[in-house]
């Protein structure tokens, strides 16, 4: 039981930047994201995945990685996207 709710909470977080890239994919405006946000969320998944891969736990490498590409993306189109 642990190991799903470790799961779920890993896609949960990784996704959770989804929505944005969607809204500022379609409207073009990344006027209101913070890149700090960005930049901080990144350093977090980014020492959950060092963390996971000192534990050798998969789940935890794999949702957290994916979590830092993510939102390594919506810190890319802050870049493009900004007026």
């Amino acid at each position: 039981m642990e190991a799903v709710l470790g799961i779920v909470a890993g896609i949960l977080t990784m996704c959770g930047i989804v929505p944005q890239i969607v809204k500022a994919y379609k409207s073009k405006q990344v006027d209101d994201v913070s890149r700090g946000m960005l930049m901080i969320i990144m350093s977090g998944v980014g020492l959950w995945t060092v963390y996971g891969i000192l534990k050798d736990d998969i789940p935890i490498i794999i949702t957290n990685a994916l979590a830092f590409l993510l939102n390594g993306y919506m810190l890319l189109l802050t870049y493009k996207l900004k007026k």
